[in-house]
């Protein structure tokens, strides 16, 4: 393939003949030899898969307290090895380091399952959760190095957050009714605050990989549930007072989280894009609010989250993401060809309706690509 490229620049007359042989001779120098590394992986996956095969045929026959040993002396080695070379590998080999800290967390993630397994312990899901947060994510947050490390810490906690917030499971144990929407928002909000952690440790520590997906995934998930919210508060309205009150409470919550989290992103730094992505995250936190005065309408709905990701665009122009831009745009197109089908379903029903649906469909579709070439930053930046 680099061949073919090499060719129609030169072609083009963007690179000359010496340029195009200096690019041969360096990947010449730096190839890998990707078929051998295919080889060697399938290997290593056999070996693995056949490790796994013979465990799991004699997992009963091994005694739980036999496990749970050998499982506890494998983190202890792992923690052991982060302890001792995690610094040399973290300047020398970072995404060897950063392999050992991710299979370190998730055997310290599964560890809890081992242990209710073996002890047949009943629990909510957010307990131990909560308790490798505890334990392994001062780790995660000291070493981490880049998004691998990040992700498994937002996914946890989300997951942990939204666990804890079932408004049907009692709460710490007692069952005193439903759970109040005060406990509901601050737990559903609280992922959003990875946001602006990031935003502070980007400039304060030498692995900015680690804090700027950091930063990302607080900003993709207050993004992420705004939208949620918005799309679904078109669908239906609520049921009763009850249910209204409780909705209300907790969406104030989970705005008022929302907003100090949009504020701390901008007062990390001052730049465009802070600016931007603290504005973005500010929206969210507001749709939220307006999403239980849409209350089932339909028309509604489409609006607030189509005005949403025309403030996720203008924001995306102003801080120069392409990509996002490029995203909001793509969004707000599918959104109106949905709405045109919610408000005429009946035509669909006909050849000549299916007819105008097309034609529709290629129409946004066309406008979508001509807006998003023409308006788009040139460069991308993220936030």
């Amino acid at each position: 393939m680099i061949e073919r490229k090499l060719a129609a620049w030169q072609e083009a007359g963007l690179i000359d003949a010496g340029t195009t042989a200096s690019i041969r001779a360096y990947e010449a120098e730096h190839s890998r030899p990707l078929a051998l590394w295919a080889v060697v992986g399938i290997g290593a996956l056999a070996i693995g898969l056949g490790l796994v095969s013979v465990v799991a045929a004699n997992w009963e026959a091994i005694p739980g307290t036999v496990r749970l040993a050998a499982h506890f002396a494998l983190l202890a080695l792992l923690a052991a090895a982060l302890w001792w070379r995690g610094g040399v590998l973290l300047s020398e080999r970072p995404w060897a380091h950063e392999a050992l800290l991710f299979v370190f967390a998730v055997l310290g993630l599964t560890f809890f399952g081992h242990l209710g397994q073996v002890y047949q312990t009943s629990s909510p899901l957010w307990q131990p959760l909560a308790l490798w947060l505890a334990l392994f994510a001062p780790v995660v947050l000291l070493r981490g190095s880049s998004w691998l490390a990040a992700a498994l810490l937002a996914v946890v906690l989300v997951y942990a957050c939204w666990d804890f917030a079932d408004p049907t499971r009692p709460l710490f144990g007692l069952d005193r009714g439903q759970r109040p929407g005060l406990v509901i928002g601050i737990a559903t909000a609280l992922p959003v605050l990875l946001a602006p952690l990031g935003a502070w440790m980007r400039g304060r520590s030498r692995r900015t990989d680690f804090w700027r997906r950091l930063e990302q995934l607080g900003f993709a998930y207050a993004l992420g549930c705004a939208s949620l919210i918005a799309a679904a508060s078109g669908l239906d309205d609520f049921d009763g007072e009850t249910e209204r009150f409780l909705a209300l409470g907790t969406q104030i919550v989970q705005a008022a989280i929302g907003l100090g989290a949009a504020a701390l992103v901008i007062a990390a730094r001052r730049s465009t894009s802070r600016r931007a992505a603290g504005c973005v995250i500010g929206g969210a936190a507001l749709v939220l609010l307006a999403a239980h005065l849409v209350d089932g309408s339909m028309l509604g709905g489409a609006i607030l989250f189509m005005a949403l990701w025309v403030g996720v665009a203008f924001a995306a122009l102003q801080a120069g993401w392409r990509r996002i831009f490029q995203l909001a745009v793509a969004v707000i197109a599918v959104r109106l060809v949905i709405l045109s089908f919610e408000l005429a379903s009946d035509l669909l029903t006909s050849g000549a309706g299916l007819i105008a649906a097309g034609l529709l469909i290629l129409a946004v579709a066309w406008i979508a690509v001509r807006v998003s070439r023409r308006l788009a930053p040139p460069e991308e930046t993220t936030p």
